[in-house]
């Protein structure tokens, strides 16, 4: 247990120095942006928006990073690719946690004094910051986990075989769209397209339900989380 809390420390520490430039290169150029669009339009409230996107693309690139520079470390001081594994996913919780939170109170923060506007607050609206909070943390996990089972395919295939992959997936998006605009029937298109719209909290009635989405997003990365664990169980150092 010592050694997968020192694990987990360690995969937080590690990250604390590019979150921090993360946020300051991001805001920086936030509060850049709106100042320059004050001064050329006179609009004293103008309109924003995507922070949350770009820590969801910040959290990408950590999640596919974390193999490549934490795998090597903690193999060749003696954990076992379990702890690799516990200790990078409960790493990427309190990151994805932390800048959740940091997200969710700028944000609404933001919304109040100008046109700020978040993708929760958008789609579920604005007030519920635990709600919010929960929200950005599970989407943001989430896209930690595909990306960190993205390198480690690419890892065990190569290169060449994770670009034919990758092209092999685009062509089953690709035949999936078909098969919705020209096979499936409208009754079918209606059914699947209620089902993804309660998936996400929006119900029939009207309603919005805040723990659908949690539940999605948990049974999506735990999808991923268990082809990263049997992958990384057959993953050796190279």
């Amino acid at each position: 247990m010592n050694k997968l809390k020192s694990a987990i420390s360690y995969g937080c520490l590690t990250k604390i120095r590019p979150l921090v430039i993360f946020y300051l290169v991001e805001y920086g150029f936030f509060a850049l942006i709106m100042a320059i669009v004050v001064l050329c339009t006179g609009n004293v409230e103008p309109n924003s928006s995507g922070a949350e996107m770009a820590s969801a693309v910040f959290l990408s690139i950590m999640g596919a990073l974390s193999f490549k520079e934490d795998f090597k470390a903690f193999l060749q001081n003696g954990f076992t690719r379990r702890y690799i594994f516990l200790s990078t996913f409960c790493s990427f919780f309190l990151v994805s946690a932390a800048m959740a939170l940091i997200d969710t109170l700028l944000g609404n923060v933001l919304h109040h004094f100008i046109k700020h506007f978040t993708i929760f607050g958008t789609l579920y609206g604005y007030g519920n910051l635990f709600f919010n909070w929960l929200w950005l943390t599970c989407l943001y996990v989430t896209f930690c986990g595909i990306f960190y089972l993205a390198a480690l395919v690419i890892n065990k295939v190569g290169k060449t075989t994770s670009l034919l992959i990758g092209v092999g997936l685009a062509g089953v998006i690709l035949l999936i769209a078909a098969l919705f605009r020209f096979v499936f029937s409208s009754e079918l298109v209606s059914r699947i397209a209620q089902f993804m719209s309660t998936a996400f909290g929006f119900m029939n009635d009207g309603t919005v339900n805040l723990v659908f989405p949690i539940l999605t997003f948990i049974v999506i990365g735990a999808v991923f989380g268990l082809g990263s664990y049997a992958l990384i169980r057959h993953t050796e150092l190279k």
